[in-house]
């Protein structure tokens, strides 16, 4: 397979690791649809860059996706920009601590709704459009997804399902769409503060001895969506080598 004149959605797009998949991939020679909720002045900076490079290749839009009626919005705008959509990168998601013995319905419906519903009526919204073009989704997981991060369960149990989602719908929507996902270990530190002993201590648990980048990310996505045409219900774990320690 080969990525160029592929239109791609990617949700959460406009900073950190969805940032970086759509510069990749417009690279690549992508027609990229960027979706952001709150970072309007992020996305549309980076909707200017890649247009400056290729007129016409990126197009922005506003949505809450916990919010159904704009998460359909989104799917349908993004199929009448270039005319139907090649990938689905679902990227966007919420992350945040939630001690069991304070978790709220409201915590657990933006976990679960951001992070596992959203993800799945995205993929539901574009299923037609997805087989049309033999395309494909690539969702971006969590290494926690596996063992889930202390002090963080709803977050956990949210990866858990769309991990578990990903072999599903590979299965329920071959053998037109592949559906594969990426999950990240320290590739970037939470937006709150981690002091630098906690950070050293985790990367004391890395076999690499250091953190990744968001393009290590990309560059993931990037195979899965161009050189994978025989992989799909997969999950590629993308670590330094981090799940490798208890």
């Amino acid at each position: 397979m080969n990525s160029r004149a592929k239109n791609v959605l990617i949700t959460g797009a406009s900073k950190r690791i969805g940032a970086a998949c759509a510069r990749l991939l417009h690279s690549e020679g992508c027609n990229v649809f960027l979706h952001y909720r709150s970072s309007a002045a992020e996305a549309q900076q980076l909707c200017d860059e890649l247009n400056q490079q290729r007129p016409g290749s990126a197009k922005i839009m506003q949505a809450d996706l916990l919010n159904m009626a704009e998460l359909e919005a989104v799917a349908g705008e993004a199929c009448l920009a270039w005319g139907g959509i090649n990938v689905l990168v679902n990227n966007a998601s919420s992350f945040y601590p939630t001690a069991i013995s304070d978790v709220t319905e409201q915590q657990w419906d933006e976990l679960l709704g951001g992070n596992l519903k959203a993800p799945f009526f995205l993929a539901k919204a574009l299923a037609k459009t997805l087989a049309d073009n033999k395309g494909c989704i690539v969702n971006i997981i969590d290494i926690h997804a596996e063992r889930g991060l202390s002090g963080y369960p709803v977050y956990s149990i949210s990866k858990a399902g769309l991990a578990a989602m990903t072999k599903f719908l590979a299965k329920e929507l071959g053998p037109a769409v592949r559906v594969n996902g990426v999950a990240p270990g320290a590739i970037l530190w939470p937006d709150n503060d981690l002091s630098e002993q906690a950070k050293l201590e985790i990367l004391q648990r890395v076999a690499l001895k250091r953190s990744g980048e968001p393009l290590d990310i990309a560059k993931a996505v990037l195979f899965l969506i161009k050189d994978a045409g025989y992989i799909t219900g997969q999950i590629l774990t993308v670590d330094g080598g981090r799940t490798l320690f208890c």
